[in-house]
């Protein structure tokens, strides 16, 4: 039984927005979450159905204090909360989510899912970034 308030202790942020199967191994570079004002960041992805017998999907977790993360450098991982490869998946991962958290000291974070084998099949994937303990609550509904 849910008895806690997340709703007003959380703010969803779009990751990587839902979009047309991807057929090949182009990289897929997430927004770039700011997580000002709060002192939580879990990236969660889900995947539809894959169509390639053989494609996997690498995770890969950057930050950094610019804007445009100029200044990007992969998250050690004792900043992560899992691993890459937990939140990375395969071929047979249809309809399913991963998670991975960050604690870093950095404003800025993104994600970038890297396809390998992807070659005779479609993708579906998205993501949310849940940004989490803020300095002011409750978060605003809509998120903003």
């Amino acid at each position: 039984m849910a008895s806690r308030d997340l709703h007003n202790n959380i703010h969803p942020v779009p990751l990587i927005a839902p979009a047309a199967a991807r057929t090949d191994n182009t990289p897929i570079v997430s927004a770039i979450i700011d997580t000002r004002d709060f002192e939580s960041c879990e990236l969660v992805l889900i995947t539809g159905a894959n169509t390639d017998a053989n494609a996997t999907f690498a995770v890969l977790v950057e930050d950094g204090d610019d804007a445009a993360l100029a200044d990007n450098a992969a998250v050690a991982d004792a900043q992560l909360l899992g691993t890459e490869a937990e939140a990375g998946f395969g071929f047979a991962d249809d309809v399913e989510c991963r998670k991975i958290g960050y604690r870093g000291n950095k404003r800025y974070v993104r994600l970038t899912v890297t396809p390998a084998g992807n070659d005779a099949g479609n993708i579906f994937i998205a993501g949310v970034a849940l940004l989490g303990h803020p300095r002011e609550a409750p978060t605003a509904n809509p998120p903003q």
